[in-house]
């Protein structure tokens, strides 16, 4: 059996050197090597006791460490228990503290609140109010019985604090709001003034704290600023416009009751100038203290009362104009342009108040709808109303009146065409009161969208020249005897007519109406007639029957007409027929003369008839003559003019 542990390995080894050292040796170092085992195994002997001392020390140390382990263990878990409960009360303590500050915050900032923005500044104001609301919520998550005292003593605080945000936002707006001349800014071409820079920057603090406050408070209604705002800047607004609003009452009042509107007269559009730069000033204020989304909703409460006070002019100028339609109608065409205007270039620039202008506009856009049909009614009353025509047959005022009207009208061809197309064509002819009645600004949809505003107008100017003349031609034959005299009656329309015609051409309604002169000629044409129809039927006196085969012709033409010889071929009772004809020729024609000259006629209107009644006249007249001059033998009892003198007379008629 081989030995085992360290003191059995260390035997092994020391015998196997001495077995060695005996096989090296002879016989006679036997003694020798006896002595060195014997030294050897002394050494041995030592060694396997030190082996002994260790292995106890070993055990002896094993057990100790065990002895060890079982008395320090225990210690060391409680003391691990001991600093997880001191972390515990730490955090507690922690806890406890920070549910206390908020408690110990009101005698903090109370005093800062109490003092006021004005006098703490506004930057420690808000920074005191910003930790009161830190405070209220955090009391609030946790939720504690105890603190509820607490949160009502802050609510209040913070109210109060909100409160004086909002008094000093208003103090600081008014400050900035004292309102300005609008004509000074207008006149010289300058902005009008927005709020200065140091206000505009506490402004938006105040603004951004409260809109934050609102939404960690979770309420979804607007911003108190919003109306704060409004109600400061409101009556700025209707303070700093009053006086043009006023101005444009003030000028639209007659001096002389018939005197027609001359365009640019009244106020009304200084009045939306003013009202422009005005908006648009307070337009650039809103941009720079509230959010984008809030822009249009302060915009459109801060110009409601400024825009209020327009409608009401407007419905002055209104009361006005209808009472004046003749002669003002022009005002509201004017007015629809001008509001019309400021409307889109107040959209184009802020996106609001479109319909609110729309509202205001409204009675003076039914006004000017009504006024083509209300125009053209006049005109036929006005003529209806005549107790007689002008005895020398001249042209009535309403004539030139009317077809002033119309190229008054043609200055306001913009407002006018939009007025057109809205009604469509044709539309004076209905009432057009009762077919849009809403507030709204009409849509794309609902107009005709291939329209011509200009190409309506210039029907209803056609219409209108038609009324007129028609109804001058009604009336004159209801009170002018046509069987005794067509003459006064020919030539009052023919005067009318030539007035007509000559206002056309000379001003901006001849390329409008160049296309519609056809129906006014045809009028001309029938007039021209009805005078000249009397010169036609004394005539007639003038002819005779002549039989070609008594003419005298020479060489196969016709020759000279030997008066003489006409006579003396004719019967005594042909001849008293003769005399006849030039008596009533005679008498006929002088009548007919004199009156055309007693009647006042137009320049071109009494050369035309001269002209028409010589081509008439003159033709028949040399033709007898030449026949049957000879009859009174040259003494003028019946042939009173010759060629010559007739052709004078005809000039003279022209004169």
């Amino acid at each position: 059996m081989y030995p085992t542990g360290r003191r059995a390995w260390s035997t092994t080894i020391i015998e196997q050197e001495a077995e060695m050292a005996l096989g090296l040796t002879s016989k006679a170092a036997d003694e020798e090597a006896r002595a060195e085992v014997d030294v050897l195994n002394s050494r041995l002997e030592k060694t396997r006791q030190l082996n002994k001392k260790i292995q106890a020390s070993l055990a002896r140390l094993d057990a100790n460490g065990k002895s060890m382990h079982d008395a320090i263990g225990p210690i060391y878990s409680q003391t691990h228990q001991l600093q997880t409960i001191n972390t515990n009360i730490e955090a507690v303590l922690g806890a406890i503290g920070r549910i206390r500050q908020p408690s110990d915050i009101k005698n903090v900032e109370e005093d800062i609140i109490r003092r006021g923005p004005e006098k703490a500044g506004l930057s420690a104001f808000l920074n005191s109010v910003n930790r009161v609301n830190t405070a209220i919520a955090e009391l609030k998550r946790s939720n504690l019985r105890s603190n509820q005292t607490a949160v009502t003593d802050l609510g209040r605080l913070l109210k109060s604090g909100n409160t004086q945000l909002e008094t000093y936002f208003a103090k600081l707006l008014q400050s900035d709001s004292r309102p300005v001349e609008p004509l000074h800014f207008i006149t010289k071409d300058k902005p009008f003034p927005v709020l200065s820079q140091d206000h505009n920057t506490r402004l938006a603090l105040i603004n951004t704290y409260i809109v934050n406050s609102s939404r960690q408070s979770g309420y979804n209604s607007d911003s108190p600023v919003l109306q704060v705002y409004a109600s400061v800047r409101g009556p700025y607004l209707i303070s700093t416009l009053q006086n043009l609003a006023a101005a444009s009452v003030n000028t639209a009042r007659k001096k002389t009751p018939d005197a027609v509107y001359r365009q640019g007269t009244n106020g009304i559009g200084t009045y939306a100038k003013g009202m422009e730069g005005a908006f648009l000033a307070e337009y650039d204020n809103i941009c720079s203290l509230f959010s984008r989304d809030e822009w249009g909703k302060v915009f459109n409460l801060t110009c409601q009362g400024a825009i209020a006070e327009l409608a009401s002019t407007l419905r002055d100028l209104n009361t006005h104009i209808r009472a004046n339609l003749n002669t003002d109608c022009y005002l509201a065409y004017e007015v629809i342009e001008i509001m019309s205007n400021l409307s889109a270039n107040l959209e184009n620039r802020t996106g609001e108040l479109k319909n609110s202008f729309a509202k205001a506009l409204k009675p003076i856009k039914e006004t000017g709808k009504l006024s083509l049909s209300d125009l053209l009614d006049e005109t036929r009353r006005r003529i209806d109303s005549l107790q007689s025509l002008p005895p020398d047959a001249s042209a009535i005022p309403v004539t030139t009146e009317t077809m002033t009207r119309l190229q008054t009208m043609v200055d306001f061809l913009r407002p006018i065409s939009s007025i057109m197309i809205s009604i469509g064509d044709g539309g004076w002819k209905t009432n057009v009161a009762s077919n849009n009645t809403s507030d709204q600004i009409p849509s794309l949809a609902s107009f005709d969208v291939t329209a011509d505003g200009k190409q309506i107008f210039a029907h209803y100017c056609s219409d209108t020249i038609d009324t007129l003349i028609k109804s001058l031609d009604q009336k004159g034959k209801s009170t002018l005897n046509l069987t005794k005299n067509k003459l006064p009656l020919g030539a009052f329309l023919l005067n009318n007519i030539a007035i007509v015609d000559r206002m056309i051409r000379g001003s901006d309604l001849q390329p409008l109406l160049s296309a519609h002169m056809q129906g006014l000629a045809l009028r001309k044409t029938s007039a021209r007639n009805l005078y000249i129809s009397s010169f036609n039927q004394i005539g007639m006196l003038l002819m005779d029957v002549q039989h070609t085969k008594n003419l005298n012709r020479t060489s196969g033409s016709v020759g000279a007409i030997d008066s003489s010889s006409i006579l003396k071929s004719m019967g005594s009772k042909d001849k008293d027929v003769v005399k006849q004809k030039f008596t009533n020729f005679n008498t006929g024609f002088e009548a007919l003369v004199a009156e055309h000259k007693r009647l006042k006629m137009e320049r071109e209107v009494r050369q035309e008839l001269s002209n028409e009644v010589q081509k008439v006249i003159e033709p028949l007249y040399c033709r007898y003559w030449d026949r049957y001059h000879e009859i009174d033998k040259g003494k003028g009892k019946y042939v009173k003019w010759n060629k010559t003198d007739i052709s004078g007379l005809f000039n003279q008629m022209a004169s």
